[in-house]
């Protein structure tokens, strides 16, 4: 089991540092083919976005693709979301998880898929700083209720709706993981739900990927982007729906 820990820790970096999600979205569903319980799994996730948002935000920080600016509102709605979300979950039955992580994924594969795609900066909108907090409130107590760092709700919406370009919005929404996971995982040790055994050895790991995912997003096109992305989210519905049937 640890060699495969270690293995999906290194694919779930991959997809953070590439795709700007936690890795909540596609390690929640892995965990739960491999056995995991959906609360021990959704533990997991959280601790593992906590090492791939930080150190990928810093990597995307250090070559100059995140800028934080109005980020630091959603961030901040993130991380009250997200503590409240890490005390919804113990509420919530496991049905009504899984069904409502369907939900948000089908709302953000066709969010993402009738999006233009943006190149620069040129048209991109702004909301009010009030706006942005609320925002970030919001996806934080989705997100982290369900194992996942908000990205996969933010980066579209970013896209969609402000305009922002691809990579910039990527790197802004694993910018936001960073609020939304710390919290949850404060509010989720302090009702001591959380594997860190095994969360450890993901975590631990998922860091050799965030800099290869990196890498690789330095050197892709948007568009090419953009469809990786929407495969990623037809993959995460599919793991999901196997494990929802069968």
């Amino acid at each position: 089991m640890i060699l495969e820990l270690i293995v999906i820790g290194i694919f779930i970096g991959t997809m953070s540092g590439f795709f700007g999600i936690g890795g909540g979205m596609i390690l929640v569903p892995i965990l739960l083919v491999l056995g995991f319980d959906i609360k021990d799994a959704i533990g997991i996730s959280i601790v593992q976005m906590v090492f791939s948002s930080i150190y990928g935000s810093y990597l995307n920080h250090k070559k100059g693709q995140l800028v934080i600016g109005e980020g630091i509102f959603v961030g901040l709605g993130g991380f009250l979301g997200g503590y409240i979300g890490g005390y919804v979950t113990s509420y919530i039955s496991n049905e009504v998880l899984q069904f409502t992580f369907f939900g948000l994924l089908l709302f953000a594969l066709f969010r993402l898929f009738f999006s233009k795609n943006h190149e620069d900066d040129t048209n991109t909108k702004s909301l009010h700083k009030g706006v942005l907090f609320i925002i970030g409130v919001g996806i934080g107590i989705f997100s982290i209720t369900l194992g996942i760092g908000g990205s996969i709700i933010l980066t579209p919406l970013l896209v969609g709706l402000l305009h922002y370009p691809l990579k910039k919005a990527v790197s802004a929404g694993l910018f936001f993981v960073v609020f939304s996971s710390i919290s949850g995982m404060i509010s989720r040790l302090s009702i001591g739900s959380i594997d860190f055994s095994n969360a450890l050895i993901v975590a631990s790991a998922s860091l050799i990927g965030v800099t290869l995912g990196i890498w690789l997003k330095d050197h892709v096109t948007s568009k090419n982007h953009k469809t990786a992305l929407l495969l990623l989210y037809l993959f995460a519905l599919g793991m999901l729906v196997k494990k929802i049937l069968f």
